[in-house]
């Protein structure tokens, strides 16, 4: 596979509709936001679902869900000092982890664990090329609650009696229209070994992020990706700041909406660039 020979940036626009995109564990799992009333999702969070779609797609991944683990280890450490067992060095380490898992060669990881034989340590930084921000809602949110009881008689009481109910909360984005911003570095994929054939794949897994995602928070089809912009640059460096690049993406109100609740209120537009025009991808 060719190596990557030139800088990326992308932006995704996704769309939450009656759903808790990624919620905030201490403060009751309510979907998180920013002090002005943003909707956000972590970085952690977006980057979770593109290994799971690389997953999906038949990719090794080192850094697997509990309960998708497809190799039978049940921790990192043992999937490192399993893996690999023989190395020269930590450079020879890095470099067959990179050849070994996607998401090591894509996002980097840091290997801190016991060798195969338990006499040393693994102490290894892998800098990935693949750097994902955290979204952000184009416009304020609006966050509902809803008081949920479950009826079901969980443990069996000694005089063969129903448990009470239990009560709890249910924490929900009722519409917002979510900016993810991302770059594909050159210099640091050349050091993984990331290819032209890995940050095609790496798009596929944006354009499909919400395949495989439901859940009791996030109902199938309340995630969606709306538009990717893919812009290619004709240099390693590129020929803008990414900042640049990603700001040339406008999301504004239209005059005469007060409150969106759909991806008509909004006026989307991408701002010319001299010599990059991005490549736009429908959501699937």
């Amino acid at each position: 596979m060719s190596n990557l020979q030139n800088k990326i940036d992308f932006v995704v626009l996704v769309k939450v509709e009656n759903a808790n995109p990624n919620g905030d564990p201490l403060n009751g799992n309510r979907p998180r936001t920013t002090y002005s009333g943003n909707g956000e999702i972590s970085d952690v969070c977006i980057k979770r679902k593109i290994r799971n779609r690389l997953q999906d797609m038949g990719e090794n991944l080192f850094v697997q869900s509990s309960e998708r683990s497809d190799d039978g280890y049940t921790s990192l450490s043992e999937r490192a000092s399993k893996t690999i067992t023989s190395y020269k060095d930590n450079d020879d380490y890095a470099k067959q982890a990179c050849e070994k898992w996607i998401d090591v060669r894509s996002f980097g990881q840091v290997f801190a664990f016991k060798s195969s034989d338990k006499k040393e340590s693994v102490s290894v930084g892998v800098r990935g090329p693949v750097s994902v921000h955290q979204a952000i809602s184009c416009s304020p949110v609006d966050i509902n609650s809803m008081q949920i009881t479950k009826s079901v008689n969980s443990e069996p009481t000694k005089d063969g009696k129903k448990t009470s109910d239990t009560m709890g909360t249910k924490h929900y984005v009722d519409f917002g229209l979510y900016k993810i911003k991302g770059s594909i570095n050159v210099q640091q994929a050349e050091k993984t070994g990331f290819s032209e054939g890995d940050a095609e794949k790496i798009k596929e897994a944006l354009r499909t992020l919400f395949i495989n995602d439901s859940s009791a928070a996030r109902p199938d089809g309340s995630m969606e990706v709306v538009k990717i912009y893919w812009w290619k640059h004709n240099n390693k460096i590129g020929q803008y700041s990414a900042a640049k690049v990603h700001d040339s993406v406008k999301v504004t109100l239209k005059e005469d909406v007060a409150v969106p609740s759909s991806v008509d209120d909004y006026v989307i537009t991408v701002e010319e660039l001299t010599d990059l025009a991005p490549e736009v991808i429908e959501g699937i």
